[in-house]
């Protein structure tokens, strides 16, 4: 999900889109909040952290601002462009390959990213790479009733007024477990169903349609 300006989207995209941003406003405003909730007690002083495919950087900065956050933290972002609304400083790179050596950054942060990656296992390697103890990940995932179709729609809907493109493929349950023992993952908490979203929003495209997981990465050598 990417970050918004409803000025600048009533200038990119007319007011349709500008609607559409004000619309998912609260949704994002609680998905935040219940990203950092989760992300803060498995932080350390002075951690480095990597926010993959971070879009204008609202996760990162955040966690900064959150009083909870241990002191000297530092969060910078990666993208494919840099936009212009960026709160964290980002770095650009292709989309595959991360243009930072082995064990570069304490923590990785994959937050809806996976699912819009051409190659999501290259990213996910690249990501455990890159990390020197845990990786964040937050994704959708094939589970309940109409599951296919409620979690197309709210990709659709957070990211089509941004202009990020959905490719609409998703793990099933059977599928995270798989790639992350594929990757070497040591588990520190998975969460199978996650409330995000305001009530009514959480019931049609919250619980079971999301996932996230915490993990320790794999020792090299």
């Amino acid at each position: 999900m990417a970050g918004f300006q409803v000025s600048q989207e009533i200038s990119k995209g007319g007011l349709p889109t500008a609607i559409m941003a004000r619309l998912h406003a609260p949704v994002y405003a609680s998905r935040l909040r219940e990203l950092v909730r989760l992300i803060i007690p498995r932080l350390k002083q002075a951690d480095q952290i990597l926010d993959v495919g971070c879009g204008s950087g609202a996760l990162g900065r955040t966690i900064l601002d959150d009083p909870c956050c241990p002191l000297d933290v530092k969060v910078l972002g990666l993208e494919r462009a840099r936009r212009r609304d960026c709160l964290i400083e980002v770095g650009v790179y292709d989309g595959g390959i991360i243009p930072y050596t082995d064990r570069s950054y304490d923590v990785v942060i994959l937050a809806d990213v996976l699912h819009h990656a051409a190659d999501p296992d290259q990213i996910f390697s690249e990501c455990v790479r890159v990390s020197r103890r845990l990786l964040v990940i937050k994704d959708h995932q094939l589970k309940g009733f109409l599951a296919y179709a409620r979690v197309s729609l709210i990709d659709w809907a957070a990211n089509t007024p941004y202009g990020v493109p959905c490719l609409y493929r998703y793990y099933t349950p059977a599928q995270w477990e798989e790639s992350n023992r594929r990757h070497g993952l040591r588990v520190l908490e998975e969460f199978t169903s996650m409330s995000l979203y305001p009530y009514i929003y959480n019931l049609l495209f919250g619980g079971s349609l999301q996932y996230m997981v915490i993990a320790e990465v794999p020792e090299i050598g």
